[in-house]
């Protein structure tokens, strides 16, 4: 199933510079967050392992701006590279519904001035 993935995206993507924690099993790796939809998150790799397509990972960032603790696990649905560094393309499996509302309002928040 996540073998049929493509790049043709649907969800619009907001540019994300914070860092994160990436937990795959047990250990913790600090990440830096590339962009953000509301359906998953692009992380530029600093010192962690290739993780294999389908690999599930969890993840504790916080928005800019924000106090709340987003906690999330996803899917890794490729690893890549993207302006010069290598890279991993996460998508959301389990996520609570406030999570989702919290990333939905920051990622189309000054939505209609980008596209004006």
């Amino acid at each position: 199933m996540l073998s049929n993935y493509s790049e043709k995206r649907v969800e619009y993507r907001k540019p994300l510079d914070v860092f994160l924690n990436k937990y795959v099993g047990d250990e913790p790796y600090m990440v830096k967050a590339a962009d953000i939809s509301t359906t998953g998150i692009y992380l530029h790799k600093l010192i962690e392992p290739d993780l294999p397509e389908g690999s599930m990972v969890s993840l504790e960032f916080q928005l800019p701006g924000t106090d709340e603790v987003i906690w999330a696990r996803g899917a890794v649905m490729r690893e890549s590279r993207r302006w010069g560094t290598q890279g991993t393309g996460i998508w959301f499996t389990i996520i609570p519904d406030a999570y989702k509302k919290m990333i939905e309002q920051f990622v189309y928040e000054n939505a209609s001035q980008l596209a004006a």
